[in-house]
């Protein structure tokens, strides 16, 4: 409604100030075609009467002291020229006669002489004012052009102008009026409308998949609030419904994914134990000289393995089961440096903007975050032949700024929306669950941890935890 209200205004006073300047314009045209015509008419009685002969060679003559009289009984001033354009007399007074031009404009000549018309009119702008020239040929009695005459006029816009300010004032008044009664108009209306759908939005808003809804009671609702209550408690009803079947479901296909996971990477280590048993079974000799070397042997293979194994539920157990955050204030650079001396590679290399950049985290977790992110690059750079690894501690704003880069292989497209799923990796060995375990580190501290890849040309892990 309000919009409509000043979408009017607006284009109603648009509407009124075109329809003002064009009825201006016409009224000047219509002004200057009959001052001009009156003039010619004066002019054509002057040429009847005159006792010279009627030619331009005369009009100078003819008009020496007729040219006063008719610009004076017309009230306006006007020019003669020759038809060369060349001023022969002017009713202006003397002191205004240098401002005339002595010499017509050559395309007004050309466009009388051309284009078969005798009246040409040219419009101009002057001092802020529309100042319009009309040229129009002067016939003797025979209508044989001899001369031409020019009639200056000038639009004074000042009443209209006038006018046209006191209608768009009492017009702004009026279309304010209406404005402020539009709003009143729609604030209530839409008070009524809403006063029950408020409820239906509050409660809605309120709506949680995890938690216990309540449905909305509201008395004598109108028909079509009455259907949205009644939609909105049947999806109350559903939605406790789909919830427990959803938290079910989400339970066991977690449980039944785990298992998959979990047997699938003992089985790796199984194998290989198990050709060994049976490959030292079928090949033991007490009698053999070389046989404590054979089962020293025959122990460090199966001793990997168990190792192996030992790492995988290590891992497993890690994922599942993240001890409760420490919130500590540490020294995010120092805590940094200290993860990184468990390493050997020459090649890692750190970077600290400032020597303390203090943070409420848990020590523990966070020497597992970057201990992770490092063992990954150190997994993606064994083929490069200079290979890198740099680890950034900055300050960013009220977060801590962690960043691992690497020179490594990189990661391909197609395996970009993946990086942080629990069971995924790349490698032929491994569970997957490194960058899992540290995206749920992160965000339990309300972190974000971001990643940007380029295929052979390696990989930056960022982090920022907030320094709060």
């Amino acid at each position: 409604m309000i919009l409509l209200v000043v979408i009017a205004s607006v284009l109603i006073a648009g509407v009124t100030i075109y329809q003002y300047n064009e009825q201006a314009r016409d009224y000047h045209e219509n002004r200057l075609e009959r001052k001009e015509e009156q003039v010619i008419q004066s002019i054509s009685y002057t040429l009847r009467e005159t006792t010279y002969p009627v030619n331009s060679e005369n009009l100078g003559l003819i008009f020496k002291d007729e040219i006063y009289k008719i610009a004076d009984v017309q009230n306006v001033n006007f020019n003669i020229y020759d038809l060369e354009g060349n001023l022969i007399k002017s009713s202006r007074p003397s002191f205004e006669a240098d401002s005339i031009s002595n010499c017509l404009d050559a395309n007004v000549l050309n466009f009388l002489r051309d284009s078969g018309e005798k009246r040409y009119v040219e419009e101009q702008h002057a001092a802020g004012d529309n100042y319009q020239a009309s040229y129009t040929y002067i016939n003797d009695p025979k209508f044989k052009p001899i001369g031409i005459m020019n009639l200056p006029y000038f639009e004074d816009n000042s009443f209209n102008n006038h006018e046209l300010k006191e209608f768009l004032w009492r017009l702004a008044g009026v279309y304010l009026v209406m404005l402020l009664s539009a709003i009143l108009l729609a604030y209530f209306i839409s008070k009524y409308i809403t006063r029950s759908l408020q409820t239906v939005s509050d409660k809605m808003s309120r709506t949680n998949l995890t938690l216990q809804n309540e449905k909305i009671h509201i008395k004598n609702p109108s028909e079509e609030i009455g259907k949205l209550v009644d939609s909105y408690n049947r999806m109350i009803d559903e939605l406790e419904e789909s919830a427990v079947k959803l938290a079910r479901s989400e339970r066991e296909q977690a449980w039944r994914e785990m298992a998959k996971q979990v047997a699938h990477e003992i089985k790796n280590p199984l194998t290989p134990l198990r050709l060994t048993v049976q490959n030292f079974e079928r090949k033991f000799d007490p009698d053999d000289p070389a046989i404590q070397t054979k089962v020293n042997e025959f122990s460090k293979t199966l001793i990997q393995q168990i190792d192996t194994m030992s790492n995988i539920a290590t891992a497993f157990s890690s994922f599942a089961n993240m001890p409760a955050q420490q919130n500590e204030t540490l020294n995010v650079v120092k805590i940094v440096k200290l993860a990184l001396e468990i390493f050997n590679e020459d090649y890692i290399h750190f970077i600290a903007d400032e020597e303390e950049i203090i943070a409420k985290l848990d020590r523990t977790q966070l020497i597992r975050v970057i201990t992770n992110l490092v063992k990954n690059a150190i997994q993606a750079v064994p083929e490069v032949e200079f290979p890198r690894i740099l680890v950034t501690v900055a300050t960013e704003g009220p977060h801590v700024k962690i960043s691992v880069a690497d020179n490594g292989i990189g990661i391909s497209d197609e395996f970009k929306h993946r990086v942080f799923e629990p069971k995924f990796t790349t490698k032929s060995s491994g569970t997957g669950l490194g960058l899992g375990m540290v995206k749920n580190i992160v965000e339990n501290y309300g972190g974000t941890i971001t990643f940007t890849s380029k295929e052979g040309k390696g990989t930056v892990f960022t982090i920022r935890f907030p320094k709060e």
